[in-house]
């Protein structure tokens, strides 16, 4: 495992925090400040169980528009044939992003 500097960090690439696998999201980085040090605010998801939810709004050929009930933003998803038949409009989905591409991996409590 190689260690790198906070501020190397890019939106989209993995990292490994308190040993699990994760996507960089976002990265905030402040400049130096009265002090000396310059602080960087990581915002990532985890691979493994960092699950993101949303409902979807409407379906066209292999995609679906759904919105994320966290941010409220509204997102093109592709998903796979064998939800094809229960994929409908009004229900919740589960989405994994991954290196900065999402898919939507399974039909939520129906």
């Amino acid at each position: 495992m190689a260690l790198i500097n906070a501020t190397d960090i890019k939106s989209g690439k993995s990292i490994i925090i308190d040993g699990q696998s994760c996507i960089v999201r976002g990265i905030d980085k402040s400049k130096t400040g009265k002090h000396g040090a310059s602080k960087v605010r990581i915002e990532a998801i985890g691979i493994i169980d960092g699950k993101k939810r949303g409902q979807v709004l409407s379906i066209s050929g292999g995609s679906a528009s759904i919105m994320d009930l966290e941010s409220y933003e509204t997102i093109e998803l592709p998903f796979t044939k064998e939800l094809e038949e229960e994929l409908k409009e009004g229900i919740q989905v589960e989405y994994w992003s991954i290196e900065g591409k999402n898919i939507i991996k399974r039909i939520l409590g129906q």
